[in-house]
């Protein structure tokens, strides 16, 4: 039977299940889904299953310790969409549902693990944070059918009993969307935001600005907004995020324990700024070199590396600290990305040192592309690295963005359109980057980006990071010596009916087998005109 049930999800069988809290047999509705054994992605670090089953009855009650408030009303979300009847109590020994926020755990199983723990008696859950139960419970909700995530669950559940432990290999697990080539507002990053929290994704880093557009509402510089902002890549949208709607943003994904990193890439990178203001430009534009576009008109194109501060100017500095220190003001994350890619200026060190304290000074700690470690920045700095080519005059720590594994603007697979190739020809397969492997010491982690000159649409933004992140997600939470390509390609098959529920437009990898798709009927299928 255990083999049997590994290929499906859920079985459907006649039973009877127990009222909370009573001895007495409850007749309940004859369907209940039976988990087999679920396809957990990330795979969890430890993970002992029953041939035994926890039907969940129909009233429920959840208890609570610590902070686990929050975690609490997480739980009694999932099980009313299931269509089960939930209270709550702030207590340690009640219900069929605990959740024990118990801070000696951090010393085995860090912030974010946790345990869980499902029994004939019911679940519980115990982490040393609110962040370690939230991941509990997005483990235990993909032991539901998919169907919860659409509300068409039409039958009660039942639970593969289990013990659990489980903790991330990385504290950095992120994905990085490019809104300035091609914007992407406040409802496509809250969605994006919901995805990331079922895999156990935790950074969302947001490129803001670029030569395309300036994506940030900035008070004291309003032309960014009011030029730069008005400008996208050819095909592509413009707009931008207000300071309120990325407030919003950063509150949403905090709920999540997402924090967001936002990106100001400069000194090059800047054309949109250099647009709006053209008083940062050098006289006769000799910054843009070649010059593509000048200001007021935007640039539409695809190249990079052209535009850049007039770095010999000093309120250049003027400019970056304000620009700075009203993201540091609105940011609620430790964390402001400074770019500093794809450049070259004989100033080009000066700045990245003035603009890492001008980071700092403002309480912040600073990021910047690989190239910015040429630049003798503060031990603090955290590098991002994209091609591996520069030797670091610093020794700091590192987020792993290697293109070749990471970069999901390049082709799902060989020839696919509106992708990029620059970084590798036949593009970045689903196995290109489940199979990376760090051995860097100083990595805190991994983050794969899109790039959005070819992204121009939220279905297309989909195809370019579903299934891959899913990848990226079990290759920061999952030690290395526990991953295989083979087990992970079969839960990740099983994920596509959850995919699918979630209406995410994700690429159909050609070696996965997704399971049925859905039909959608047409408006006449089934009809027939009655005969006289």
């Amino acid at each position: 039977m255990k083999n049997y049930l590994r290929g499906f999800g859920f079985l459907i069988i006649a039973t009877l299940t127990f009222s909370c809290g009573s001895t007495d047999p409850t007749e309940t509705s004859p369907a209940v889904a039976v988990s087999g054994e679920p396809s957990l992605i990330p795979l969890p670090a430890k993970v002992e299953w029953e041939n035994k089953y926890y039907v969940i009855p129909q009233q429920n009650n959840v208890c609570y310790t610590g902070e686990g408030k929050e975690a609490s009303q997480w739980l009694q979300a999932l099980l009313s969409k299931a269509g089960f009847v939930v209270s709550s109590n702030a207590s340690g020994d009640c219900g069929n549902w605990r959740l024990v926020q118990d801070v000696s755990l951090e010393q085995s199983l860090g912030e974010e693990g946790y345990q869980l723990q499902i029994t004939g008696e019911g679940v519980v859950i115990k982490a040393a944070s609110k962040a370690g139960l939230f991941y509990g419970i997005q483990t235990l909700r993909q032991m539901f059918p998919a169907e919860i995530e659409n509300g068409e669950l039409k039958s009660g559940v039942s639970l593969r009993q289990t013990f659990i432990e489980d903790q991330p290999e990385f504290p950095w697990r992120g994905t990085m969307v490019d809104v300035a080539r091609s914007f992407f507002g406040l409802d496509y990053l809250k969605r994006h935001v919901d995805r990331m929290a079922l895999y156990k994704m935790n950074r969302l880093h947001l490129h803001l600005s670029d030569d395309q557009g300036w994506r940030i509402e900035i008070k004291g510089w309003p032309k960014l907004t009011e030029v730069g902002s008005q400008f996208s890549v050819r095909r592509g949208r413009a707009g931008f995020l207000s300071q309120d709607e990325y407030k919003e943003l950063q509150d949403y994904a905090l709920a999540r324990n997402i924090i967001i990193i936002p990106e100001i890439d400069m000194p090059g990178h800047i054309y949109a700024a250099l647009a709006a203001y053209p008083e940062l430009n050098c006289d006769d534009y000799t910054n843009l070199t070649p010059i593509r576009a000048t200001p007021p008109e935007g640039f539409e194109d695809y190249d990079v590396g052209w535009s850049k501060f007039c770095l010999e100017k000093p309120e250049i500095y003027n400019f970056v600290s304000d620009v700075i220190g009203e993201i540091a003001e609105i940011t609620k994350g430790p964390w402001i990305h400074i770019g500093g890619d794809e450049i070259k200026d004989p100033r080009y060190e000066e700045f990245v040192v003035k603009a890492d304290s001008i980071v700092r000074g403002y309480g912040k700690t600073a990021i910047g592309w690989e190239e910015a470690t040429k630049a003798v920045v503060d031990d603090s700095f955290i590098s991002q690295v994209w091609h591996g080519e520069v030797e670091p005059v610093v020794n700091v720590k590192i987020i792993e963005s290697i293109c070749t594994n990471f970069y999901l603007d390049h082709a799902n697979v060989p020839g696919q359109p509106n992708t990029l190739n620059w970084c590798k020809e036949d593009g970045v397969s689903l196995e290109n980057v489940y199979t990376f492997k760090s051995v860097n010491p100083n990595s805190i982690g991994v983050e794969a980006p899109v790039w959005s000159e070819f992204v121009l649409s939220d279905e297309m933004m989909d195809n370019r990071f579903w299934p891959r992140a899913i990848a990226v997600a079990e290759v920061g939470w999952t030690s290395g010596e526990k991953r295989d390509f083979e087990s992970f390609k079969q839960r990740l098959g099983n994920h596509g009916s959850r995919l699918r529920a979630l209406e995410i437009n994700f690429f159909r990898t050609p070696e996965i087998n997704w399971g049925p798709e859905k039909a959608i009927p047409g408006v006449f299928s089934n009809f027939k005109p009655a005969s006289e």
